[in-house]
């Protein structure tokens, strides 16, 4: 029987590590990826079982997922965020669905969740992602938002995971701050032109009203309006960082 190595991402994770582990231990292994964390993570996922391999990631987080492929010991490959997690139904699913033996691309329906609040709609709401797949062939790219490159047909599971998107609003927006750099950066290697009319006046307004209102964010009450206007405020900042890096380098 074909069998499964869930692979983890890692960076500083100690408030999750364990129990993302605790919902992918039905796999044959659990690889993670440390990113020479300063906390406990590499400790906790080796008091679990998991094998931990320490890479410096250096932003590439495709070049980072790639790594974990090469160096998973199983045929299979399963990809799970430290904040994620694999419902019991869904894990059922994963086993049934690798031993029949089809090599396909599996996508899974992630479902957005905060401890105390919710969020269904707009920016946060239910997405599907490729994270089950045959290792052989298979590869990602990309930095800030990677695409896995696996040469399956592509197929959809059922069931849904979990993915505690944020503790605390320092966490959101250290991300806020970390991805629109990403992407700018990004935009400007690829020569991504940047308008300060078009891309800096006008594309954050089409970004709140499309997740404010074509997708429904309103009907996640206050958190959906205060999520709905910082999709406005990231998508001007990232193309304001663009802008500066061609006007200035990003100084000002």
């Amino acid at each position: 029987m074909a069998k499964i190595s869930a692979l983890i991402l890692a960076k500083n994770e100690e408030r999750n590590i364990a129990d993302c582990i605790k919902t992918v231990l039905f796999c044959d292994e659990v690889l993670v990826i440390d990113d020479f964390s300063t906390d406990r993570t590499k400790e906790l996922a080796e008091c679990l079982g998991a094998r931990v391999l320490q890479r410096s990631m250096a932003g590439d987080w495709g070049g980072q997922q790639t790594f974990a492929i090469r160096n998973a010991s199983h045929e299979w490959v399963l990809f799970v965020d430290a904040d994620e997690r694999i419902s019991e139904e869904l894990a059922e699913e994963i086993k049934a669905t690798v031993a029949r033996g089809e090599k396909n691309a599996y996508w899974i329906k992630r479902q957005n969740k905060f401890h105390f609040n919710e969020a269904t709609h707009g920016i946060l709401r239910p997405d599907y992602v490729n994270r089950l797949f045959p290792a052989k062939d298979s590869y990602v790219e990309g930095y800030v938002h990677p695409e896995i490159k696996a040469p399956y047909p592509d197929k959809k599971l059922k069931h849904v995971m979990y993915h505690y998107t944020y503790d605390n609003w320092d966490q959101y927006f250290g991300k806020f701050n970390n991805y629109t750099r990403l992407a700018a950066e990004k935009y400007k290697k690829n020569g991504k032109s940047c308008s300060f009319i078009k891309d800096i006046v006008l594309r954050p307004i089409w970004a709140f009203i499309k997740v404010y209102f074509l997708n429904f964010g309103f009907l996640d009450g206050k958190m959906g309006w205060i999520l709905s206007v910082n999709h406005y405020f990231y998508t001007m900042n990232k193309y304001v960082k663009l802008y500066y890096l061609y006007k200035s380098d990003g100084k000002l």
